[in-house]
């Protein structure tokens, strides 16, 4: 990618640095279930941040809340400064922001080049299939392959690179790591810090600390539906009990 198109990807997603996500008070309920309880933090333009917490903490929820999947959230969430809290899904796409599951969402019975062109393009500034594959060589020799053909590390490259094709510049990604193998795991922390560099702002939800300390600028530490501790690189050395205590790593 150019410098020029680099610029223009965080230009998009607000002035570099400043803040394009904040979330204040975010409430939200499966059913009759409240699961967030006040959730408080912010991403700036150019960051990797990464939600870290154990399972049922209220990440995923978190991430599905910003994109407008539940039907019952409260609070505040702005996005390059403009509210979306009621806004729906495809609205806040067209904003810039597209969210990776944690499950990933591979059609099994399409091959990799149909999984690629299935999800609309909602904006300018999406990558081609050629700077796609620049970034996943394995999507290239796998085009063909159906769905159910592919590796997990596989399936998880192409779920991130669909979404990559849709215009956003705002990412956000659910537990990328689950399941894989070390050597696909570094991979794709390559890919998250090659599309930091490209102008990409991530929102990074994890559980694997060690991984998430190799890619991320910050950490918020989320508990019981809610944020709890935050810090940035430079303080990891001195929060490493903390993050025993919260995480048992």
């Amino acid at each position: 990618m150019t410098e020029l198109m680099m610029a223009t990807r965080i230009a998009e997603s607000g002035a570099h640095g400043g803040t394009i996500l904040d979330v204040k008070n975010l409430q939200a309920w499966y059913g009759e279930s409240h699961i967030l309880h006040g959730m408080n933090f912010n991403v700036n333009a150019g960051e990797v941040v990464t939600l870290l917490g154990r399972n049922g903490a209220g990440k995923t929820t978190t991430l599905k809340s910003i994109m407008g999947m539940l039907g019952k959230r409260t609070g505040s969430v702005r996005f390059s400064d403009r509210e979306i809290i009621r806004a729906t899904s495809d609205e806040i796409a067209r904003l810039g922001m597209a969210l990776c599951p944690e499950e990933r969402g591979i059609f099994a019975s399409l091959d990799v080049r149909e999984n690629l062109l299935l999800p609309p393009v909602v904006r300018p500034g999406g990558l081609t299939l050629d700077q796609i594959f620049e970034l996943f060589p394995n999507l290239k020799e796998r085009l063909k392959s159906q769905g159910t053909k592919l590796s997990g590390g596989e399936q998880q490259m192409l779920a991130i690179a669909r979404i990559l094709r849709t215009g956003a510049s705002f990412l956000m990604l659910d537990e990328p790591t689950e399941g894989l193998a070390p050597v696909i795991i570094q991979q794709i922390g390559h890919t998250i810090a090659r599309l930091k560099t490209e102008g990409f702002t991530i929102l990074l939800v994890e559980q694997k600390f060690r991984f998430a300390s190799t890619v991320a600028d910050r950490y918020y530490v989320v508990e019981h539906g809610k944020v709890i501790d935050g810090f940035s690189n430079a303080d990891l050395a001195a929060n490493q009990d903390k993050l025993h205590t919260y995480l048992g790593v």
